[in-house]
């Protein structure tokens, strides 16, 4: 844990894991376990170029990343109105 791409990226994989975890508990899970995965490896891919100083990349992976998680994951408090 030297750089801030180590940080974020860890961050940023403890709230995917822990939003499968939280839905792997519901009666009837509303995704699967291979949904997580382009996201996770998405946090691996995002350190490696943060490390390696290709920072615009890591960036750009990072919105990329962080959009896959809001449309496919779509992570929100049960409050929220809408479909769920």
């Amino acid at each position: 844990m030297e750089t801030i791409w180590d940080w974020l990226t860890v961050f940023a994989f403890a709230g995917l894991v822990t939003l499968m975890l939280q839905r792997s508990s519901e009666e009837v899970p509303r995704d699967s376990l291979i949904q997580y995965l382009p996201a996770a490896g998405g946090c691996a891919v995002i350190n490696y170029l943060g490390n390696e100083g290709m920072v615009l990349a890591a960036v750009l992976l990072s919105i990329v990343t962080f959009a896959y998680v809001l449309i496919i994951l779509k992570p929100r408090p049960p409050s929220w109105p809408g479909p769920k």
